[in-house]
């Protein structure tokens, strides 16, 4: 079955050239010249999306925000902007990769496929922890509490895939960032914290429980 490629982008000049390259590799690729586009076709549940930031309208960022809790896949943002500000806003919108324009189609297309292999590699695992009345389910990459479904971003169930599968162990939020988002990634380990802090709020909302604790000075754990 051919991989489902979702690309934004309101330059149609580009948004034409990246979707027959990507037909040409073997993609079904579903094209959106705008935010609104790309918001309806995120409801045909893409494999993964290139997403441009300054897009009219609705932007590329909220796009990302909109979208994230209710999409896994890895999103792609494909940008002009090159300041730090602007990546690590990208990254704690949610975002899984970071491409400046103007891009080498090979590079942009070994980013993509190596993408999709982690997401293959994790749809390989079959484990399930129970933490408590949590269960993480790392094969449909979701958390429940008392059988209620937790939904989490992509990169939120990454952090607490990492945490929960070494319960006790210390991360700093700089190792953090090089296990989740890469050692080669355009950002910044501040957005680790947030990740955080919209991990532990969504838990909050079922349990006064904290499974992340912060051990001041040097990290996090999950506590066992």
């Amino acid at each position: 079955m051919k991989a489902k490629i979702l690309i934004a982008d309101d330059e149609r000049d580009i948004l034409l050239m990246l979707g027959r390259f990507f037909e040409g590799k073997g993609f079904r690729v579903l094209p959106a010249c705008s935010g609104e586009e790309a918001l309806q076709q995120a409801e045909k549940q893409p494999d993964i999306i290139l997403l441009d930031i300054n897009m009219p309208g609705t932007d590329g960022l909220e796009v990302c925000r909109r979208i994230r809790d209710h999409i896994s896949c890895p999103i792609l943002f494909l940008t002009a902007r090159i300041e730090d500000a602007d990546k690590v806003q990208g990254f704690a919108a949610g975002g899984d990769d970071y491409i400046v324009k103007p891009f080498s189609l090979v590079e942009l297309e070994a980013r993509v496929q190596a993408h999709l292999r982690r997401e293959a590699r994790h749809s390989l695992e079959r484990k399930i922890r129970f933490s408590g009345e949590l269960t993480i389910d790392y094969a449909e990459r979701c958390l429940f509490f008392a059988d209620k479904p937790i939904v989490l971003a992509k990169k939120e169930f990454d952090i607490v895939e990492l945490l929960s599968q070494n319960p006790g162990q210390v991360f700093d939020k700089e190792r953090i960032y090089e296990r989740i988002w890469g050692y080669d990634s355009q950002g910044d380990s501040s957005v680790v914290a947030e990740h955080i802090r919209r991990i532990r709020s969504k838990i909050a909302a079922y349990t006064h429980c904290a499974y992340i604790e912060t051990i001041w000075g040097c990290g996090y754990k999950w506590v066992k």
